[in-house]
């Protein structure tokens, strides 16, 4: 029998992308609970990118170069680009695409959050989906943000400091899920195939005992053809004696 010590030492000779699955534990808690806290964290951190996403497209709409504005919030909008039209076109972009990915992620977090009450790892795929999308469309974003905006305003460095963060939050909660996601399927591929094998086993059983039937049903019928046949002869037999005993009796 394979000792634990054993299969924890050849899990750690392998690299981590070969590993199943990825992670054993949530490091504070187990899987199952880890995907718990992953689907919060990522409904609150898609709740917080649709708010930003909305201010970022309030700010670009009032410092268009030319337009008058009125500060409704007492906002200064120095810290908002208002330099060449295609470069604020793909600022607007890139808040309208957050904004969307959000609204798919936090829907996304919602079936996830049912699928582990019922454990059922078919629904996980969707978030997994949705999160890495996210991750990779943030990576992208916030390096254009941080390119085209100036880092001098304390806005600018907060969202890049809390970006980078909120992006390495990302890629362990998908961490968590994906190896909640390779147990749940490892344990559904088992119970599949020991219902096939159960089912086979069944199968031949039941051919085992309609062979048997069928031997002895065969048996049965050349019994009782052998006792027909033996019940004919003795039948001829005392057919052919009888005509010469009284054939005897006459000439006596």
């Amino acid at each position: 029998m394979v000792s634990v010590s054993t299969v924890s030492n050849d899990r750690s000779r392998q690299k981590w992308y070969r590993r199943r699955p990825f992670l054993v534990k949530a490091v504070f808690t187990d899987l199952q609970n880890g995907s718990y806290a992953a689907a919060v964290y990522s409904i609150v951190e898609s709740a917080f990118m649709i708010i930003l996403a909305i201010f970022d497209i309030y700010c670009l709409a009032e410092a268009q170069p030319g337009s008058v504005h009125y500060r409704y919030f007492g906002i200064s909008f120095l810290f908002v680009y208002s330099g060449n039209q295609h470069v604020r076109n793909l600022l607007i972009f890139c808040s309208v695409v957050s904004f969307v990915l959000a609204v798919c992620l936090m829907a996304t977090s919602v079936i996830l959050m049912k699928a582990l009450k019922k454990e059922f790892e078919g629904k996980f795929r969707p978030w997994l989906l949705s999160m890495l999308i996210f991750t990779i469309w943030r990576v992208v974003a916030i390096f254009y943000r941080s390119i085209v905006n100036d880092l001098y305003f304390g806005y600018h460095q907060a969202m890049l400091i809390i970006w980078i963060l909120l992006i390495g939050f990302n890629v362990f909660m998908w961490l968590i899920v994906m190896s909640n996601y390779q147990e749940l399927a490892d344990i559904t591929r088992l119970e599949d195939m020991a219902k096939l094998k159960m089912g086979t086993m069944s199968s031949l059983n039941q051919s085992h005992s309609l062979s048997r039937h069928s031997v002895d049903s065969v048996k049965q019928q050349s019994f009782s053809r052998h006792s027909d046949d033996s019940t004919k002869h003795a039948s001829n037999n005392t057919r052919s004696t009888t005509p010469k005993s009284s054939a005897s009796t006459n000439s006596a």
